[in-house]
């Protein structure tokens, strides 16, 4: 024979064990987030200015500035682009650089340079390549692409080039075309 209390019995049994069956670990489904990835420092309309003894040397801008810090490798991104104008310590500008997209790695002082990069110096000497790089310790500027060299005389086309940083040792390997300015005027 049956208790009044057993039919209740059983229908809580029944629903307690419904709801511990319908639990589900929810945590297995949460992306683990790395802090480690995040910038250390964030700059939105970036300006700096380097001095040498009181003397301007470089005035640097850019829309947006992140400072990683990985342990093995730091670096700084520019990834709204990037506008470095040169003065050593005079008043007028020396040359410029500017580019879409910057990167600067501390450890070995590179910095990598993509994307419509435009280099003058100051004869008005002008480089313009979608990628290059920049050895600030060895003062190399460097690419195997595509670039397109326009001065006073000529426009020269070549993939692959080298250069101090004011463009006034340029080597340039497999030259494509020579153009000279002056007749075509």
């Amino acid at each position: 024979m049956m208790n009044r209390r057993t039919p209740l019995l059983i229908i809580a049994i029944i629903v307690i064990t419904g709801i511990v069956l319908s639990c589900e670990n929810k945590n297995s489904s949460i992306p683990k987030f790395d802090i480690l990835s995040l910038p250390s420092i964030t700059a939105k309309t970036f300006e700096t200015e380097f001095n040498d003894s009181g003397r301007l040397q470089v005035k640097m801008s850019a829309p947006l500035m992140q400072k990683y810090e990985p342990k093995d490798n730091p670096y700084t991104e520019f990834t709204s682009g990037i506008h470095v104008v040169f003065y050593n310590g005079k008043i007028t500008p020396e040359g410029y650089v500017t580019a879409k997209y910057a990167k600067y790695t501390d450890t070995n002082n590179l910095w990598e340079l993509k994307d419509s990069v435009v280099v003058v110096n100051e004869t008005n000497g002008k480089l313009e390549t979608e990628l290059l790089y920049w050895d600030q310790q060895k003062d190399r500027i460097y690419t195997d692409r595509f670039v397109r060299i326009t001065n006073q005389d000529q426009i020269t086309l070549a993939t692959g080039f080298e250069s101090d940083s004011k463009l006034n040792t340029q080597k340039l390997k497999k030259v494509s075309a020579v153009i000279p300015l002056k007749d075509a005027q």
